[in-house]
């Protein structure tokens, strides 16, 4: 299986993982993936995909948003949304993705990667409940314990706040539960 960034060619492939992922919600999912590939830069985002015999069976994004630190802004990123192929789940896909984002997104130099998913799937990769660490949420839709965050090598003990996220996500209502 490859791991590689999403080119233009595969836009419809990533959509329909999501519509296949995401069931009912998948359009919307799908959808949300295209609003935040505008915010992708060279040096800030990410949006990745797995490649299984030529066919693209998973899809992650890590998209920037601002921390309201006291002392300042600070640029971090969003983890969403995350897809695979339902002949794909279970393998290992979404692991794979989730961890290489990660360690892109280091070295990018983003201080932390929050985002809004289950308390008990994520720890596995460093994600901890935002909130006990200094960290207030964009929105009282999300559950507390939704709301984590997995805090990188630039990170400092300053940086704290509220998160603020893109205007994507409130633009496709894809914050808190809906």
């Amino acid at each position: 299986m490859e791991l590689r960034a999403e080119r233009p060619a595969d836009h419809e492939a990533v959509d329909e993982v999501h519509r296949q992922a995401f069931g009912d919600d998948g359009e919307h999912v799908a959808g949300l993936a295209r609003g935040l590939r505008d915010l992708l830069s060279p040096t800030s985002g990410l949006s990745l995909v797995a490649v299984d015999r030529g066919e693209v069976v998973g899809h992650v994004m890590f998209t920037r948003s601002v921390l309201d630190a006291a002392e300042r802004l600070v640029d971090v990123l969003v983890l969403s949304p995350v897809g695979v192929l339902p002949s794909h789940q279970r393998g290992g896909v979404g692991t794979r993705l989730i961890n290489r984002g990660l360690d892109l997104a280091d070295e990018q130099g983003a201080p932390a990667v929050f985002l809004e998913g289950s308390p008990g799937y994520y720890p596995r990769f460093g994600f901890r409940p935002g909130g006990p660490l200094g960290f207030r949420k964009p929105s009282l839709r999300i559950p507390d314990a939704a709301f984590q965050v997995r805090l990188l090598s630039t990170y400092e003990p300053w940086m704290t706040g509220t998160l603020v996220y893109s205007e994507v996500f409130w633009n496709h209502d894809a914050v808190g539960l809906r």
